[in-house]
């Protein structure tokens, strides 16, 4: 029988060390980069995986000519990733603490690559939606635990230093991740060989390459050796705020709706609607509407959060008219400026969401609070793209098309002024801040 250890984190000029139940000192040598190059490393590696998951936005369109299954199939592959998204967040997401940084992402990648191979083995539709769903039960681990794991590694290569760079590089690998994937998978879909076999044999290797890097990052967690009980993530909701944090739910919820229509069937509707079967438009859109959400984070960084939610509703609210436009008048243009639009009202919705939450949090329970957001965001990801799907079974794409945008109007329209006066009423205290 093994003698239990307390593993101690090593650095990059220092052995790992135990020590065993009877007190011996053990060590051993690993090599570990330095925590400044492992937070780059870390960076990549968190968009590689993100932009694995968005690759095959573009290709669906190829799936359905293939497979010859209805545009609802599309959303419902789509909600299955999003609810792997969710059951792992609610099940994992917080495990880092517990089990270590490294430990958690690198259970990520493997997650991943296994995701990869489905795709690659098994192509009909109930493939695709089991490898969906697997991609997604590793991208609920990935996303709090990379976070994290990149507030660390740049707490201890600059201790003087805000944290802010940290949350502004999380942000970018995240949306930024998410907008490569699809213009990738346009390139992919439009000029290479076996477009649906090609970008997953691309991918499958770049995660390996990845996960190989990121094994030299060295861990920022002490892992001890009592643990308490598991449980899942726990929602707190408080008490005295709750308006304020449904507000900021609801934000969240129609900002991540928009993200789900371009990352579904946005391709399947230029294709029908707009008539625009080039793969690599419809990869190019999905990448401005991500892009644009992530460039707006970056921009209006320092700004205040109160003034970043006015921002975000409006610019949502234009690009959902703008949209609204589009599908009436059946023309591109103002559909693609609609969703670049709104995409940068999502980047700082979203944002001003996580924020309000966090202000509204009581001491100790960050994490509990800012987890109902991203519940939400990604119930909003999945349940009003689902429903455009299923009514194209009964109604035109038109009407089915201009249902959404008065369902998310609606939405951002109820929550965004309660958000503004939840941080306009912190603020006054010194509570809020921009993130």
């Amino acid at each position: 029988m093994s003698t239990p250890s307390l593993s101690l984190p090593p650095t990059a000029s220092t052995p790992a060390v135990s020590v065993t139940a009877e007190g011996r000192l053990l060590t051993r040598r690993r090599i570990r980069l330095p925590h400044r190059a492992g937070f780059w490393v870390t960076a990549v590696a968190f968009l590689v995986m993100m932009a694995f998951n968005t690759v095959p936005t573009p290709l669906y369109a190829l799936y359905q000519q293939r497979d010859g299954f209805p545009t609802v199939m599309v959303t419902v592959i789509f909600a299955a990733y999003s609810l792997g998204v969710m059951l792992s967040l609610f099940l994992a997401g917080h495990l880092s603490d517990r089990f270590g940084r490294r430990r958690m992402i690198l259970t990520a990648v493997v997650v991943e690559v296994v995701a990869a191979l489905m795709f690659l083995l098994w192509s009909s539709a109930e493939g695709l939606v089991a490898a969906r769903f697997i991609a997604g039960l590793g991208i609920g681990i990935l996303t709090a635990t990379a976070t994290a794991h990149l507030a660390d590694l740049r707490r201890i290569s600059h201790p003087t230093a805000t944290l802010g760079f940290a949350a502004t590089i999380a942000g970018v690998a995240n949306m930024g991740g998410l907008a490569l994937g699809p213009l990738i998978g346009g390139v992919f879909a439009e000029w290479i060989p076996a477009p649906l076999i090609t970008p997953y044999l691309v991918f499958l290797a770049a995660l390996v390459a990845v996960g190989f890097a990121y094994a030299f990052v060295p861990e920022t967690v002490v892992r001890v050796r009592t643990r308490a009980p598991y449980r899942p993530q726990r929602v707190r909701v408080p008490r005295d705020s709750r308006t304020a944090y449904w507000a900021a739910g609801i934000g969240g919820f129609a900002a991540f709706a928009i993200t789900g229509l371009f990352g579904s069937v946005a391709p399947t509707f230029l294709a029908q609607l707009l008539h625009q079967s080039d793969r690599f438009v419809a990869g190019a859109v999905s990448f401005s509407v991500f892009g644009a959400a992530a460039l707006a984070q970056v921009v209006f960084a320092r700004v205040s959060t109160r003034r970043q939610i006015v921002l975000g509703v409006t610019l949502i609210v234009a690009g959902l008219v703008s949209l609204g436009i589009a599908a009436l008048t059946i023309t591109a243009a103002p559909f693609v400026l609609g969703g670049i639009v709104a995409g940068a009202g999502v980047g700082l919705v979203f944002r001003g969401a996580l924020a309000t939450a966090g202000a509204l949090a009581l001491e100790g329970s960050r994490s509990e609070t800012t987890a109902g957001i991203f519940l939400l965001g990604f119930a909003g990801m999945t349940v009003p793209p689902l429903l455009v799907g299923i009514a194209l079974l009964w109604v035109p794409l038109v009407p089915a098309f201009l249902g959404f945008v008065v369902l998310v109007l609606a939405l951002i329209l109820w929550a965004g002024p309660r958000m503004v006066r939840a941080t306009s009423n912190r603020s006054g205290t010194g509570a809020t801040t921009a993130g």
